[in-house]
């Protein structure tokens, strides 16, 4: 009697990512934290108890409600000018992450464009390009920034394009760096000989096979560029008052570091909590993308 042999097909490459992603625990969870801060950030209008900007003047410094003096009309409390905490954090998560977003997705699409070229084209604009981006390195990023706001001015608008300045050489000396390890290869060289154009062979035979560092060095730089906006803020020249960014929260409310330490600690909280869950799903990400770091 024949004995048929069940033959299972190999998992598709978004399964097998999955499965390679979960593996790490921490990396699960935080892709859910996230989920959850872009959940709130989208909708805070609908989240929020009250208005971030709104003023409920008989109930300035009010405490959080696990604390004695709490009202539960004001669940993390109040600011020393009566505005809701919990509606100017869930309000502050949309700028943070917009922030964030904002500066991978304008970093990434002139790093793509400026290190594909710099390996392609090679020679004097190679070089120009890459000693642009040692020269940008070779500034401290928050100092380089802060001289950027102060040239252009502080708003929220130039912080984005300051950290976008700062954090365009990772970008260009990862793709060009990828770019040349793929220009050896042997499809490189079959396309090349089977006449495809340069601007095609770049963007749809190189880039593609250059995507998994470029997305992990993304989510990751999402953080940094929170962080980096938080300290703008902080300095006061990031997003300006009223504006509820968590950043310029911290700076308004250093004063009350020991008669309400509340009111500091909350949106520093929340910066940490985004930043980390980030990390972690940033780590995951790298270890599911790179063949290398794969489990068995």
């Amino acid at each position: 009697m024949a004995v048929e042999t069940l033959h299972l097909a190999p998992p598709g490459p978004l399964l097998a990512f999955w499965r390679s992603f979960r593996e790490n625990r921490g990396a699960v969870i935080g892709l859910a934290i996230v989920c959850g801060v872009v959940f709130i950030a989208i909708f805070a209008n609908f989240l929020a108890p009250y208005d971030p900007l709104e003023q409920f003047r008989d109930a300035t410094k009010l405490p959080p409600i696990w604390v004695e003096g709490g009202d539960w009309k004001y669940i993390l409390g109040t600011d020393p000018l009566g505005r809701d905490m919990l509606s100017r954090i869930l309000y502050g998560s949309r700028i943070s992450l917009f922030i964030g977003s904002s500066v991978m997705l304008v970093t990434a699409i002139f790093g793509i464009f400026l290190g594909l070229i710099a390996a392609f084209k090679g020679g004097i604009i190679d070089v120009v390009v890459i000693r642009i981006m040692d020269l940008i390195m070779a500034i401290p990023s928050l100092v380089l920034a802060i001289l950027i706001i102060a040239v252009i001015g502080p708003n929220l608008t130039n912080t984005i394009v300051a950290i976008t300045i700062v954090y365009l050489p990772r970008f260009v000396r990862l793709v060009r760096a990828s770019a040349m390890s793929e220009l050896s290869k042997d499809y490189v060289t079959a396309a090349r000989v089977a006449g495809v154009g340069q601007w095609r062979l770049m963007f749809s035979t190189v880039l593609p096979n250059c995507m998994a560092p470029l997305i992990v060095q993304a989510a990751l730089g999402i953080s940094d560029a929170i962080l980096e906006a938080a300290g703008l803020g902080f300095l006061g020249l990031g997003a300006q008052p009223p504006t509820p960014e968590w950043g310029s929260m911290l700076a308004d409310s250093r004063d009350l570091i020991t008669s309400n330490p509340w009111v500091m600690a909350l949106p520093g909280i929340a910066i940490l909590i985004t930043v980390l869950s980030i990390n972690l799903m940033g780590d995951g990400l790298r270890d599911a993308l790179d063949p290398r770091l794969r489990r068995s």
